[in-house]
């Protein structure tokens, strides 16, 4: 967002430090530790509601595919037709040794 404060403000803002180079208290420290932990904490939440949604919308769409195949391959008569008509033509075709 848009920093909201006027140009000729007094106000101090937050400058980004390097806790290693600067000369900070134990409590300071721990502060800024839970700080960073909170901030992971929120982002790790986010991230993993977004990963089970998208996990759920990858495995419907497996199963439906997969439920799809099984239901167009029952749906197929081809095989049997083909068996039907090749028992047909033995049966009415002439005899010979072969058969």
């Amino acid at each position: 967002m848009a920093d909201k404060t006027p140009k000729d403000s007094n106000a101090r803002t937050a400058t980004r430090i390097d806790p290693t180079k600067a000369g900070l208290s134990p409590e300071q420290m721990h502060f800024i530790r839970q700080v960073e932990l909170e901030q992971w904490k929120k982002k790790t939440h986010k991230l993993r509601t977004r990963n089970v949604v998208t996990g759920l919308a990858i495995g419907a769409l497996v199963l439906g595919i997969y439920g799809y195949t099984f239901y167009s391959v029952s749906q197929e008569r081809v095989m049997d037709e083909m068996d039907e008509e090749a028992k047909l033509r033995r049966t009415q075709g002439p005899k010979t040794g072969a058969n």
